[in-house]
């Protein structure tokens, strides 16, 4: 089988059409091992449809220039939407002993068209041709995956909304820190997914320009029109330096970065899932549909999926250093190194994209305890920060007041307390005389959120704002 791959890949295979596109310097072809080895069909082939459409500006182009007759070329856009067309229905499938999605398009159009079919690469070279073709592939996937993350946001502010008023503490080193809510941690989440889409949306403006026509390193002699190719395939214009193009691979760094840093956020939230739905914590349980149980301990009701999102951080993360590393000390123009550029990235991207959907799912189908996230606002002196404010307000400076609030907790650890508001209001003028009965009005962990009305502040005026900021964006920005 691998002999025969190579032999119909690389040249000895009787039918002209398959064979190696660059065959004619060879005198035999490599070892069935070395086709193996250098094959990326198995890799590239979810572009095969990018390819074509890239084939078909490119051979609409040239007949219009007049390098090939018109008619030529309508045969070859023809060809290529039949190809295109049967891929689609199922007719027609990818020939894997092809080199590349570049080998089995071009040979499956001669083999339809004949002659002409032969002409489709003129003035192109694979070094610009899988530059487009990853242009136009991320171009049209990387929209996909921003809609992923829009019905994530809208399921997060959909639990939001009905929590504005849910007590939940805030935490700073694992410690209890301030009373908040469960709506406001839920949208902080959200809004560090709106930066992901943003980033996404930013990178792909710098795919926006086409790299067709820059030949192998240095352009071509033929009079190619590639702003009118640029034009066709709805690019805003040209890479400028055909040197730069077909060595540049910025852009499968710059959007697996994006996944990383996208998957570092979900890693995050599904950790907090973790702790939240231990037993300890108690603030959450995940639904049946999205946990499992253990083969020895017949009680188990493990978060398996969540910890599975959080453990497949590492992969692409490593697929990001994939690339640094393919690219670092690379000199210019192209090198083969470059070939390794797609599993790193269509590996990171096809894992973000699996662990949006399954985190939505799981998100919108826990339960939420808000009796226990209520408790956990009790007790840890969480609203000391409160008492300092209470006495900033009353003229004394921070630093003073900061230091009031830490003698009056420990005046209540002493004492065996657990909470401020447990020591009376003499107890507390032993710490400042400025304090009046009426701080007690204010520690309460509703009276903690509610006070704390600034922009992005936990209060349920605060959050309804946040809400209508993520609604708004959602539906602008779905497309």
């Amino acid at each position: 089988m691998a002999q025969e791959k190579a032999e119909k890949a690389h040249g000895t295979h009787t039918d002209d059409n398959h064979k190696a596109l660059w065959s004619g310097r060879f005198k035999e072809g490599p070892d069935a091992a070395a086709v193996e080895f250098e094959t990326s069909i198995y890799v590239d082939e979810r572009m095969a449809l990018d390819d074509i459409h890239g084939s078909i500006a490119h051979a609409g182009m040239l007949g219009e220039v007049g390098i090939i007759s018109k008619k030529e070329s309508t045969q070859i856009v023809n060809g290529l939407k039949s190809i295109e067309k049967d891929l689609i229905s199922g007719s027609l499938s990818i020939d894997y002993s092809a080199e590349d999605i570049h080998s089995f398009v071009e040979a499956t159009l001669t083999d339809r068209i004949g002659e002409a079919g032969k002409k489709l690469h003129t003035g192109r070279s694979r070094n610009d041709q899988i530059a487009l073709d990853e242009r136009l592939y991320l171009r049209r996937v990387i929209p996909e995956l921003q809609n992923q993350i829009i019905t994530l946001v809208e399921a997060l502010s959909s639990i939001s909304e009905k929590n504005k008023t849910t007590l939940l503490t805030g935490y700073t080193h694992m410690q209890h820190a301030q009373p908040g809510t469960l709506s406001e941690h839920l949208n902080a989440w959200s809004f560090m997914l709106v930066r992901d889409w943003e980033r996404l949306e930013d990178a792909l403006k710098r795919i926006q320009k086409s790299p067709l026509g820059s030949g192998a390193l240095q352009g071509s002699t033929l009079p190619l029109n590639r702003e009118l190719v640029a034009e066709k395939l709805g690019f805003t214009g040209v890479t400028e330096n055909s040197l730069d193009t077909v060595s540049d691979r910025d852009y499968c760094i710059e959007f697996t970065s994006c996944f990383a840093v996208l998957q570092s956020h979900l890693s995050r939230m599904c950790e907090e899932l973790v702790l939240w739905s231990t037993t300890e914590f108690g603030f959450v349980e995940m639904s049946e549909k999205w946990s499992t149980g253990s083969s020895i301990m017949p009680q188990k009701k493990n978060p398996d999926f969540a910890e599975l999102i959080r453990g497949r951080t590492g992969k692409v993360y490593g697929d990001l250093i994939n690339l640094l590393t393919m690219v670092k000390a690379l000199p210019l123009a192209y090198d083969r190194d470059m070939q390794e550029d797609k599993e790193p990235l269509f590996d990171a991207l096809d894992t973000v994209s699996r662990n949006l959907t399954v985190f939505t799912a799981m998100i919108s189908s826990a339960k939420w305890n808000k009796e226990r996230m209520a408790l956990s606002c009790e007790g840890g002196f969480a609203n000391a920060t409160d008492v300092a404010e209470y006495l900033v307000r009353k003229g004394l400076p921070f630093r003073t007041s900061h230091g009031v609030a830490a003698k009056a907790v420990r005046m209540a650890l002493d004492a065996g307390l657990t909470r401020i508001e447990d020591l009376s209001t003499e107890e507390l003028k032993q710490c400042s005389p400025l304090i009046e009965d009426d701080i007690f009005t204010l520690l309460s962990p509703e009276a903690c959120v509610e006070n704390r009305k600034t922009t992005g502040a936990p209060s349920s005026q605060s959050t309804a704002a946040q809400l209508k900021i993520l609604k708004k964006f959602c539906a602008k920005n779905r497309k």
